[in-house]
């Protein structure tokens, strides 16, 4: 199967780079495989690459580089006096891509916006879990089912979503990758011809790029959407080269078989730097890595073994291991970046003798647990294989017995999320959204336990000021309701936060227009590259 794969692959290339003889194609080194392409359906940045940010466009859009919103489908939108309804007033004229599986007969109107979302909010709705095995767990995990009262078509250039109460980063949300706009006729079709799971493999929308072709753990196609409401992109052809190995990633691009690459290996920057065909571009991470334990599970339902074993925990070793200097250990679940980081919070120090003393006096001994191990490099986490190796030996020595394990990441991701996973989870979140919710509530609150909610933790106390929080625009109101929330969480300790990563994007020099992005995203509208 090892041989037959990297035929494939060498097949993909050789393929690329002749379909660079005569168009301008740009070629991304990705690091793995997308779960599909429906980015309503996932949650990693992996999959929104490969789908929401190449295929798909969105009501409101983060401007390149930042946080900011600017339009995107909505020219301009109104937010009534209470805070309650937003009025979105949609770009006319707007198309989608034809392909070869699917020809469109009408415009972008108002039946897809409210067709993308009813989906994902209606548990009775026939698309609600097209896909076996996936949900719409981004919408659920951020209480959209519960916030959104009704999305009304006021006319097909007009619609309006009224909700059940005021929601600070509404807006922000929009612009958010599950929010992705899909092509209610084309769904129509698949229904009709009983293929609804093609809408997850063969995607089609009014994005940038038209999907041409996907060879699984190989190669990704697309092409320039020809018909591109905001005007055709400068490169003809993009293709993912995916290539899972960091090391391998560097050698493609130091020799000219990709452009662009993401998560070097901190050991390989230092080289790639020096390359005077290359530029590294790097900034402070807007994201955390952790170690999620399961609170529903003994002994890990306890506050105090979950310390003990951060304690028994070299997170300072561990860091400088895997990232070189080029991270910081985290004491928060929000990086130190965001507004509202609460620097008064104090980390749980590393004390292997007080971690075994802690264990002893909680009534634990001759624990044995797992620790899950991602399969591929994050910007949060590059290797964290190696993390669990040296977490495992400091375990070791407080008399705790760990076991690493692993899984191809799709499966990583859904069997990580169940309640009754055994073990502790090494993962880790780039914000979405550049607000504080995308975090806390995120990947903390009770809704999102049994999806992006890891360790399973649900805390009233933490949960009514995450309410509090997005019930105001204050914010000044709501940094007070998370610094508080911060403190709690600490308490409790349902994660070892482990670190806070500079980022680095490799590219060569022939690119032109890539902005890093704070939200970890790769986006190529707007980029070019010489011949």
């Amino acid at each position: 199967m090892k041989k037959i794969s990297v035929l494939l692959a060498a097949t993909a290339l050789i393929s690329v780079m002749a379909t660079s003889a005569w168009s301008k194609t740009l070629v991304y080194c990705s690091e793995g495989s997308p779960e599909g392409f429906d980015p309503s359906l996932y949650t990693a940045g992996t999959t929104f690459d490969a789908s929401s940010r190449t295929v798909y466009s969105r009501l409101v859009e983060f401007k390149h580089g930042g946080t900011e919103i600017e339009p995107g489908l909505a020219d301009s939108w109104s937010v009534s006096a209470d805070g309650k309804e937003y009025t979105f007033k949609l770009h006319p004229g707007v198309k989608y891509q034809t392909t070869d599986f699917f020809t469109p007969t009408r415009d972008f109107n108002a039946d897809d916006v409210i067709f993308s979302f009813e989906r994902q909010l209606k548990a009775d709705n026939p698309w609600n879990k097209y896909v076996e095995g996936g949900s719409y767990e981004y919408a659920a995990g951020m209480g959209f089912p519960e916030l959104i009262k009704s999305i009304e078509k006021v006319d097909d250039l007009t619609v309006k979503f009224v909700l059940n109460h005021p929601e600070a980063p509404f807006l922000a949300d929009l612009a958010m990758d599950f929010a992705s706009i899909v092509s209610k006729e084309y769904a129509d079709k698949l229904a009709a011809d009983g293929k609804m799971a093609q809408l997850n493999q063969q995607p089609l929308g009014t994005g940038p790029f038209t999907f041409v072709a996907y060879q699984p753990d190989a190669v990704i196609r697309y092409k320039a959407n020809e018909t591109y409401f905001k005007g055709k992109e400068k490169i003809d052809d993009l293709v993912f080269a995916i290539t899972s190995d960091a090391a391998v990633r560097a050698q493609k691009l130091k020799a000219g078989e990709c452009h662009l690459i993401p998560y070097p290996n901190a050991a390989d920057v230092s080289e790639l730097k020096k390359d005077e065909n290359l530029t590294v571009l790097e900034q402070a991470g807007l994201n955390v890595s952790y170690l999620a334990y399961n609170t529903l599970i003994a002994p890990f339902d306890k506050a105090e073994v979950r310390k003990a074993l951060n304690m028994a925990i070299n997170k300072q070793a561990i860091v400088d291991a895997v990232f070189q200097g080029a991270a910081a250990v985290a004491k928060n679940p929000i990086p130190p970046t965001m507004w509202s980081y609460n620097d008064a919070v104090v980390d749980d120090k590393y004390d292997p003798d007080a971690s075994k003393k802690m264990l002893a006096d909680a009534g634990v001994k001759d624990l044995k647990m797992k620790i899950w191990a991602m399969p591929v490099s994050r910007p949060y986490m590059l290797n964290a294989r190696r993390a669990a190796e040296l977490m495992q030996a400091d375990l070791a020595k407080v008399g705790v017995d760990a076991e690493i394990v692993t899984h191809e990441w799709a499966e990583y991701l859904k069997l990580s999320s169940d309640k009754n996973r055994d073990g502790a989870v090494i993962l880790g979140w780039t914000g979405d959204n550049g607000d504080p919710d995308n975090f806390m509530d995120t990947l903390l609150g009770c809704d999102a336990v049994g999806g992006n909610n890891r360790a399973q933790w649900c805390n009233k106390e933490f949960d009514d000021l995450m309410t509090k929080a997005k019930l105001t625009a204050d914010v000044a109101e709501r940094t007070k309701a998370y610094e508080q929330a911060q403190l709690i969480f600490k308490k409790e300790a349902p994660w070892n936060t482990l670190d806070h990563s500079l980022v680095f994007v490799p590219m060569s020099k022939k690119v032109s227009g890539f902005f890093m992005d704070p939200l970890g995203i790769h986006r190529f509208d707007g980029v070019d590259i010489s011949e």
